[in-house]
């Protein structure tokens, strides 16, 4: 079988521990039999960008804004905990994840893979939802530290044209923490557009939350913005009957659960980040959720939202088999080809991205899944636990058949 050619390469993001494993293992069986891949390849394993003073980072960030399309493993983050992990890091790096956003100020979309034979725990749930997530500053670029005295915090603005403003944070009489964020007019605005032509190009209601009650010029900033852009989109949203609200997300949840699903949940950064998880979990599993950062310029980088699934690394490493879900990666790859296809104009390399998808899909219909979703299956749907390498031996199977 002639293999199908690209003619530009994606930017490939390597990463770390379990989901490093998966990653070689998925491109050996599902992919290089099929495609003749280009990748421009960046190693963001923690050692590598420890290595380089996480330059690599930033650099897989500049390739991918120059080839438009790329596709990222899922990487570490240290914590104190992973310092001693790996005594070998000489600084404990900031979220890979939170230095590519930056860099695309993108807005990240996620939403579920669902199949028939798992039903998601909210039973009024009946379509997908979509989570999108603001991909820039807040608690992902703040600064903090920590004081031990008593004292008073103050925060400065002092603008390049002589505008000067400042606040006082709080008073404290002993130690406390400290914690300043931002954001920034343009950002917000590139995620509001990103948010409605989504809805727009999915036909999907747009719900957007913040709480401004609480934070009455943070996010009350991100509420004026949205609105103002809102009516940019008015008169194409109407056309489409789709619509439009904000409400507190405290109120949004309360929502969400009642609702019967398919729309577009935005949300600001910590928000989403929190939210995705919950809604992944209540529709299956963390490993079965697809996510891609889109950016103003229309660069898309396709990714896992889960973890590197640390336990199982382990597990690997002392050579036992491992049940470990690569659904999200799989996707992540197909949504990458897909949307390469798209733009190079190469319909083959589209369509086998939807083919391995369904090959994917066709092999948990089956009942051949990993551990993690065997136990999430409707009562009388038969099912059998395989490990990962099985699992991607039966869709791989299916894939050359189709």
């Amino acid at each position: 079988m002639e293999k199908i050619k690209m003619t530009t390469p994606l930017v490939e993001m390597d990463g770390d521990e379990m989901t490093r494993i998966l990653w070689a293992m998925i491109k050996d069986k599902l992919i290089l039999p099929f495609v003749d891949l280009k990748t421009e390849y960046y190693d963001l394993g923690l050692l590598h960008r420890n290595e380089t003073r996480d330059q690599v980072t930033v650099d897989a960030a500049l390739a991918a804004k120059k080839y438009g399309v790329a596709v990222k493993c899922a990487t570490i983050t240290p914590n104190r905990q992973r310092m001693e992990e790996y005594p070998q890091l000489t600084e404990m790096w900031k979220s890979p994840n939170g230095t590519i956003r930056s860099i695309l100020d993108g807005t990240v979309f996620r939403a579920p893979i669902c199949i028939d034979a798992i039903k998601p725990v909210v039973k009024n749930w009946k379509k997908p939802i979509t989570i999108a997530r603001h991909a820039y500053g807040d608690v992902y670029k703040s600064v903090d530290f920590v004081t031990t005295q008593p004292g008073v915090c103050t925060m400065t603005f002092r603008g390049n044209g002589g505008e000067e403003k400042s606040a006082v944070v709080q008073t404290v009489d002993g130690p406390a923490v400290w914690q300043g964020a931002h954001n920034t007019d343009q950002s917000i605005r590139s995620f509001a557009r990103a948010c409605f032509q989504y809805a727009v190009d999915t036909r999907q209601d747009l719900w957007f939350s913040t709480k401004d009650t609480i934070a009455k010029i943070y996010d009350g900033e991100f509420k004026r913005i949205f609105e103002e852009e809102y009516e940019r989109y008015r008169a194409q949203f109407e056309r489409l009957g789709i619509t439009y609200f904000y409400t507190l997300i405290d109120d949004a949840v309360a929502r969400v659960i009642r609702s019967e699903g398919g729309y577009i949940w935005a949300c600001k950064n910590y928000d989403g980040d929190v939210m995705s998880d919950m809604v992944s979990t209540a529709f299956g599993s963390l490993a079965m959720m697809t996510s891609v950062l889109v950016s103003p310029e229309g660069v898309t980088e396709y990714e896992a939202a889960h973890g590197t699934v640390t336990r199982h690394y382990y597990r690997h490493l002392k050579g036992e088999r491992t049940s470990t879900n690569p659904m999200a990666t799989i996707f992540a790859w197909s949504g990458a080809l897909r949307k390469r296809g798209e733009l190079d104009g190469l319909p083959e390399l589209a369509d086998f991205a939807l083919r391995l998808e369904r090959a994917c899909l066709d092999t948990l219909n089956a009942g051949v899944m990993t551990q993690d979703l065997v136990g999430l299956v409707e009562p009388g749907f038969q099912a059998r636990a395989v490990d990962s390498a099985a699992f991607l031996d039966e869709a791989a199977r299916r894939l050359a058949g189709a």
